[in-house]
């Protein structure tokens, strides 16, 4: 836990819909829009040419759309249109002392209102109220009905493998999804630790550090431009080069990145570092499934007990957890067996991985998936029962 943060002061945050404002520029009493809200919603400004095309899928977390329309821009018209068409989101037009026959094009385009620029927050309040309700529950609709997953890895501790479990994991997740016709990706946000790609024999040349300072810039192409490929089809954002202090990622930079990646990939594995910080409990927060790694020793049930209890305290009980043992040992010369374990946690431990240091360092040494080097071994087995024990969870077919 980063200092001066304790449970109590973790906020979770998850998406929330608002009001995207596409203007060429602000001035005079627009700047007042920057950090408001507007009918209980929050702005987003972006600024872009009055010609250059939007993304809809940029409006994915949009209750309303407010675009720009340059009267003597013909493509700004024309965007405006194709918005309008393919998007079905509830659109604004915005003009600067818009003619009447404009008016006319654009409500009769699809836009639900017309407003004078500068834009005023009076006005806005005016046009957004009635669309409000109605917005905001078509958002969660389409979040409901998304095929995107957001997977979050957590670990008891540091040092029990959780990262080269989730590696492996997440790169026969990948396989099997490129398979089923979909991508997959894993992001280490572990900024002070953190070597996924490392172990999967990977040479980023970009890290998160780029997805981080690209801030507003960030769009599909510049995310895939940081991944790097494995050979399964695993996109992979690497952790910094350099160890960041926890604090330097805000919870907005991490919320904007993992959202831009559901947007471009099918599924998201995000592996956490070993401690929270508020940012880390948010993208819990937003998973649909959380893998909570641990060994079986005492310290690191009392740690993973311990994990389970701050989810809970912070109303995250609601997200399924899947408590996963690794470097299990079957025998006698066992200091704690499954039911002593399962006693401590308060709850099943779902699997087990087995405990085979020699299969997983020669994979992690050639940078290739367990299942390459042995096909028949105990751990690749219990990383299969894993694999489909998730794509249940997230409710995927393959």
């Amino acid at each position: 836990m980063t200092p001066p943060e304790s449970s109590k002061s973790f906020r979770p945050q998850g998406v929330e819909a608002g009001v995207h404002l596409y203007l060429s520029g602000f001035e005079g009493d627009s700047a007042a829009l920057l950090g408001a809200r507007v009918a209980g919603l929050p702005l987003h400004l972006s600024i872009v040419p009055v010609t250059e095309w939007i993304d809809p899928t940029d409006l994915a977390t949009a209750a309303v759309a407010v675009v720009q329309v340059d009267a003597d821009a013909p493509a700004s018209m024309k965007r405006f249109e194709r918005l309008a068409a393919n998007d079905g989101k509830p659109l604004i037009a915005a003009c600067y002392e818009p003619p009447l026959a404009l008016v006319r094009q654009l409500l009769k385009a699809g836009a639900h209102d017309v407003l004078p620029l500068p834009l005023a927050i009076d006005d806005l309040e005016a046009s957004i109220a009635p669309l409000r309700d109605r917005a905001v529950e078509q958002v969660s609709a389409e979040q409901i009905v998304t095929n995107n997953r957001l997977v979050a890895i957590i670990k008891a501790r540091g040092g029990i493998g959780a990262t080269a479990v989730g590696a492996q994991l997440a790169c026969r997740f990948a396989a099997a999804e490129v398979q089923a016709g979909r991508e997959a990706a894993l992001i280490d946000f572990d900024v002070q630790f953190g070597d996924a790609a490392f172990q999967l024999g990977l040479r980023p040349r970009l890290t998160l550090t780029d997805l981080i300072e690209a801030g507003a810039r960030l769009d599909g192409p510049l995310l895939r431009s940081a991944m790097t490929q494995h050979k399964s089809g695993l996109q992979v954002a690497a952790a910094p080069t350099d160890m960041l202090p926890l604090d330097s990622l805000t919870n907005e930079q991490a919320i904007a990145i993992v959202d831009r990646a559901l947007k471009e990939f099918g599924t998201v594995f995000v592996d956490l570092p070993a401690n929270w910080s508020n940012w880390s409990l948010s993208l819990v927060a937003r998973s649909n499934l959380i893998i909570l790694l641990t060994d079986l020793s005492v310290a690191g049930l009392n740690r993973a007990r311990r994990q389970i209890d701050l989810l809970a305290a912070q109303d995250l009980g609601n997200i399924e957890i899947k408590v996963v043992a690794n470097r299990f040992r079957k025998g006698l010369f066992k200091t704690v067996n499954l039911g002593d374990a399962e006693e401590a946690l308060g709850r099943k431990i779902a699997f087990t991985i087995a405990d085979e240091p020699d299969l997983m360092n020669a994979a992690i040494d050639q940078g290739l998936p367990v299942g390459e080097i042995s096909r028949k071994a105990p751990l690749v087995r219990d990383l299969d029962a894993l694999d489909k024990a998730i794509t249940t969870a997230l409710r995927l077919e393959r």
